[in-house]
């Protein structure tokens, strides 16, 4: 590296990918992914605040007040079903800017006792959006802190939320090579070595194998995704809930029903660039497989609700009404409402593509806008 890529985050990552793929040889996916992610100098969100209109993404919170309030609704049903706690941990995982988690505090207050109970705990792996959550929150008026992980919350019983949290996990990829899996890597690229270039890897061995059943007999060529940080959040809330009964609520964007094909995205600046392009620059993602994450809850001991749509799960919140009175008590922004309304139901936007999925501790109440698990 130059003097001046020293200082240049994605040149850093890269180099020091470069540099692994020397020694190791090609690196699954899944390391690549974390590395451009989490590297806690250089990746991608712990070096910059890539939410709002101006950055490189914009999330549910941000469109609209309405959906933080109706997610604040909805945890102080849980709340009242677990028995109203005198102490009740209200956790966010991946809370970017504080946005939502403000919206949800307001709303609570609406509701006799719950805001009094509220113990707010932030797990964020960005030190830039710690302080941007910590001016949104200062204000809060409940005791705000932040965890390491979700395992490293406070005990307790507790509420759990995760609004596009699971599809920023790491996955691993798998291609169907002579009737056999294997593992899709990042190496460099033949033509370029300061480029990155998928190739197959090594057989999987089937004890390593998190293929959903329908996918396990696939044609040669396809490719499926593996996602075992889903497995982890899973055991990390059986435990919690085990010992503490409580409620986790994750908002997210992929398929109701196990699929095949390739879903990992980079986006940069709210344009989509190649994911091996400029680690570091660019927030990658993957589909959230929920009929996987629904088997491994349910595999680990918890009750599982949903898949629900976002908007037909927004829409039994209530979030009609509450754009409604949003609209009569500012009829100058009628028109904007509207918007975000439509923006966050509707099938042409994120109404069918977001899903919502609940676990508890087995034997509580069903959670409001949701059915259990049919599977």
């Amino acid at each position: 590296m130059t003097g001046a890529d020293a200082f240049n985050p994605a040149e850093r990552i890269a180099a020091n990918l470069r540099a692994r793929i020397a020694a190791q040889g090609p690196l699954p996916v899944s390391v690549f992914m974390m590395e451009a992610l989490f590297d806690p100098m250089a990746g991608f969100y712990a070096t910059r605040d890539p939410i709002g209109a101006g950055a490189d993404f914009v999330t549910a919170p941000e469109i609209s007040q309405m959906f933080g309030e109706l997610l604040g609704l909805w945890a102080a049903q849980v709340w009242q079903d677990m028995g109203s706690p005198q102490s009740c941990v209200l956790a966010e995982l991946g809370p970017g800017k504080g946005t939502m988690m403000s919206d949800m505090l307001r709303a609570a207050r609406a509701v006799p006792g719950f805001a009094d109970a509220l113990k707010v705990s932030l797990v964020e792996a960005s030190a830039a959006l710690k302080m941007v959550q910590g001016r949104t929150l200062a204000r809060a008026g409940v005791p705000v802190g932040w965890a390491k992980s979700l395992e490293a919350l406070r005990a307790g019983p507790a509420i759990i939320f995760g609004n596009e949290f699971l599809d920023c996990l790491p996955v691993r990829q798998a291609v169907r090579v002579d009737g056999q899996w294997c593992e899709r890597c990042v190496s460099l690229h033949p033509e370029d070595e300061s480029r990155f270039a998928f190739v197959t890897g090594p057989v999987i061995a089937d004890d390593d194998l998190f293929i959903p059943d329908r996918l396990r007999g696939s044609p040669d060529g396809t490719l499926a995704e593996l996602r075992p940080g889903d497995m982890q959040v899973a055991e990390a809330l059986a435990a919690r809930f085990a010992a503490d009964p409580g409620y986790a609520l994750f908002i997210d964007y992929g398929p109701a029903i196990s699929e095949p094909g390739d879903t990992l995205q980079a986006i940069r600046a709210h344009r989509k660039v190649h994911p091996l392009d400029a680690p570091g620059s660019a927030d990658i993602t993957a589909r959230v497989d929920f009929e996987m994450l629904a088997r491994h809850a349910k595999a680990a001991g918890l009750a599982v609700y949903g898949p629900a749509e976002q908007g037909a799960f927004l829409t039994g919140l209530g979030i009609g009404q509450r754009a409604g009175a949003l609209a009569a008590a500012q009829p100058e922004h009628s028109e904007v409402i509207a918007r975000q309304l439509a923006r966050l139901t509707s099938p042409d936007e994120m109404g069918t593509l977001f899903k919502v999925m609940a676990f508890s501790a087995p034997d509580m109440p069903v959670p409001p806008g949701l059915a259990p698990f049919a599977g």
